[in-house]
């Protein structure tokens, strides 16, 4: 690794903006941020529906950049930060692999600049101060009933999905039924993740609504007087961070709300401040287009200026064959027959990225058991379905020179003519957003609405929050809400159980099928461990 300030250097930035958190990695001043001189181009990149194989999307992601760098442009990748839960659930570190990794790869991925603790602090400070309120009736009519606001934990853990507070008697009180999320689920870090300075930032705070009164009035973080505290709490975690590739090209890392329950995104400072230093910004929307790049175009790109010029979409021989119905432990058998089952999820996610009006390119990913017949089946599917180019990446084993080929294609592709579309108009009512979602996105024919779900978006139309977009809470699983539903589901009614407001963040999220905010750990848990050096082993 190179020392930090050397990155700072490449990429053009004021060494007085540049703040050391030891010699690999730094936070980056807001004043840093460029309102007015050249752009780069952004690229986005998104994947097909994920399967236990794993796609390599963050290893595609910093192999392109790797790649760009070899052609010798000017190049920064935009990334989100790991969250701790997940590394010692299933998935593991969230900072690529092989020979495309994220540097350092064990303070990213744990601790990193304090950043995930941050918001977890300031969200938990609000239930604090907002049970407080009701405890000693400072706020007239609202009652612990009435609380919506849930606390936050970096962990997976099932046990407090939902429990009850307060037990013990009135010094405990208030006596309510609750539960906990992860951070990454926290409004706060959406909030975080869409500010856009300090000033956005308290003001997207003072809207947070942390329960309804008895009259159904919203009450709001301003109105439990947490504000200020928060951001006391989030003025350095709003400062984007500074880290490397493993071939020395810059990387941003900032903030981690998830995909599948939040808009799955890396901040919006991240992508304007590296817009003004670099040719291309390379960044990364959570799990598939289904999900983080829809959300990506929704909620990020239309209201923030930040419209891609391209996107890469990662597939695999591989994780095809998974589609097509291979159990995980057959993947590395020759199968076609699998991998042609399993090309209607590939078709389905190439022509949802081309419905935004972008050009699409598609990176197969090649494993090591792949054989040339499958990987030609997959680029002829990708082309097949309207991809502008399926160039083959080798970047986990061979870094940079693995992906120039996926580097040359996406510059091409950035140079197309293109004009972004979006799937429904920003003034069309929660309905009739959803709707769209579910057909053109979900490829679902009807949307069927709970009861509660039903009478929670009539409220929150009432309240005047029919002009926000919608943010889907869905499994990553599968196109659908089901997560059993695999490949290409259609002709089927798309359920939705519950709605929630983050209006501080600004967007409504409906809850589809069975999706929890607090995920659990699995039966064997990713246990980590440290050498007589002090360094992580096994992420």
């Amino acid at each position: 690794m190179q020392p930090i300030a050397e990155i700072g250097e490449r990429m053009g930035l004021d060494p007085t903006h540049v703040i050391p958190y030891g010699r690999f990695k730094a936070k980056i001043s807001l004043e840093a941020i460029r309102a007015e001189g050249s752009r780069g181009a952004l690229v986005v990149v998104t994947g097909i529906t994920p399967t236990p194989a794993g796609e390599g999307k963050t290893t595609t992601t910093v192999g392109l950049t790797q790649g760009l760098g070899l052609l010798g442009k000017r190049v920064v990748a935009t990334l989100r930060e790991p969250s701790l839960g997940p590394i010692f659930g299933i998935k593991g570190g969230g900072t690529g692999g092989g020979a495309s990794l994220v540097e350092p790869e064990d303070e990213v991925n744990i601790h990193f600049t304090g950043d995930a603790h941050a918001v977890g602090s300031a969200h938990n400070l609000v239930a604090a101060m907002t049970d407080n309120a009701v405890q000693r009736g400072q706020i007239p009519g609202f009652h612990p009933y009435g609380i919506t606001w849930r606390r936050v934990l970096e962990m997976e853990d099932r046990a407090l999905r939902s429990v009850v507070t307060g037990i013990g008697g009135q010094v405990n009180a208030p006596l309510r039924e609750t539960g906990f999320d992860i951070v990454t689920a926290s409004e706060i870090m959406a909030i975080l993740a869409l500010s856009s300075s300090l000033e956005d930032l308290r003001a997207r705070l003072s809207r947070m609504v942390v329960g309804f009164n008895s009259v159904n009035k919203p009450i709001t973080a301003q109105d439990v007087g947490a504000v200020g505290s928060m951001m006391s709490l989030l003025r350095f975690a709003i400062q984007p961070n500074l880290v490397q590739t493993t071939e020395g090209q810059p990387v941003i890392v900032h903030t981690g709300p998830f995909g599948n329950i939040a808009h799955g995104c890396n901040s919006v400072i991240a992508d304007r401040l590296a817009l003004g230093y670099t040719d291309y910004v390379i960044t990364e929307a959570g799990f598939g287009s289904d999900l983080g790049f829809e959300k990506f175009m929704h909620i990020k790109a239309r209201f923030n200026d930040l419209e891609p010029q391209a996107a890469v979409l990662v597939a695999s021989a591989r994780a095809l064959k998974s589609h097509g119905g291979v159990r995980l432990r057959d993947l590395s058998i020759p199968n076609e027959e699998a991998v042609i089952a399993g090309m209607a999820n590939l078709e389905h996610h190439v022509e949802l990225v081309k419905s935004f009006g972008l050009p699409v390119v598609v990176a197969v990913n090649v494993f090591p058991p792949d054989t040339p017949e499958e990987i030609a089946l997959v680029k002829r599917a990708a082309m097949d379905a309207g991809a502008f180019a399926a160039p083959e990446s080798r970047v986990f084993e061979q870094g940079g020179e693995g992906g120039v080929e996926l580097a040359e294609a996406v510059v091409e592709a950035t140079r197309q003519e293109s004009e972004v579309t979006y799937l429904y108009p920003r003034a069309a009512s929660l309905r009739e957003k959803t709707f769209a979602l579910a057909q053109k996105v979900y490829n679902a024919a009807d949307v069927a609405w709970d009861p509660a779900a039903r009478r929670q978006l009539n409220a929150y139309e009432a309240l005047g929050w029919g002009n926000l977009p919608v943010c889907m809470a869905k499994t990553h699983r599968s196109i659908s809400h089901l997560a059993r539903l695999k490949g290409r589901p259609s002709g089927y009614t798309f359920q939705i159980g519950s709605v929630r407001a983050s209006v501080g963040a600004g967007f409504i999220y409906p809850v589809a099928g069975n999706i929890v905010t607090m995920p659990g750990l699995p039966r064997s848990p990713r246990t980590l461990d440290v050498d007589e050096q002090g360094r992580v082993l096994d992420l």
